[in-house]
């Protein structure tokens, strides 16, 4: 871990010990997460196609408390609240990963690194526990997706990863949330392009804007 993360990660402990803690979902005081907005984070698989041979399975709507709870995770550096969205995220790659795959992430750029003092992805995998081999690093500079479409969205990321080799199989990569699907597509082109046979996607969250693209959208029984 740099100099930086250290830092910063020390001063979010010290604001945490001297300032009462707030639940990231609700508000309520004196509680990082209350039993009431760690209910609201039981894992509701869903399944979407985002282009033709390719779907991800995501657990929770990017709604209410989640994207409350998400938002203060990335945002605020509450890397405590990994612990209340993990479990979603473990169920979604129970569910999803077969045996024998690689499991690999969407990577951060490196301002993001620079800003957070971690890796929001990262932070996650761990708490869900499962490991996961970095494939993917970015190699060209792309816009805030925020706001944009879907075919904007498409165009931002397009060639914006390269992957290491992969020698054939399947590789399942994981976002944290999922918009039109534009950058795990992106992400899976570079994948399939190093090698992969096999390429599936999985996504702690989906916003309410995310469509099939083509077909229905299906919901997992756990």
């Amino acid at each position: 871990m740099s100099f930086r993360a250290v830092l910063s990660s020390s001063f979010r402990d010290a604001v945490t010990f001297w300032l009462p803690v707030s639940c990231a979902g609700c508000g309520v005081v004196d509680s990082d997460l209350c039993s009431g907005c760690r209910d609201a984070l039981a894992p509701q698989p869903i399944r979407r196609a985002i282009e033709p041979g390719l779907a991800v399975t995501s657990a929770l709507v990017f709604d209410g408390v989640a994207a409350r709870v998400v938002r203060a995770l990335k945002e605020e550096g509450r890397t405590s609240l990994a612990r209340g969205l993990a479990p979603a995220l473990d169920e979604v790659l129970r569910l999803s990963v077969p045996a024998g795959a690689l499991v690999t992430t969407i990577p951060g750029t490196r301002a993001a690194f620079r800003r957070r003092g971690f890796r929001p992805l990262d932070v996650l995998m761990q708490r869900a526990g499962w490991r996961h081999r970095r494939l993917l690093r970015v190699v060209r500079a792309t816009h805030d997706q925020r706001g944009l479409g879907r075919r904007a969205r498409r165009e931002n990321v397009r060639e914006a990863f390269v992957s290491r080799p992969v020698a054939g199989g399947t590789v399942v990569v994981v976002d944290d949330v999922v918009t039109t699907g534009a950058t795990l597509a992106e992400a899976a082109r570079a994948l399939r392009a190093a090698g992969a046979a096999e390429v599936l996607a999985v996504a702690l969250a989906h916003t309410p804007r995310l469509r099939d693209f083509p077909g229905e959208s299906r919901v997992i029984e756990t």
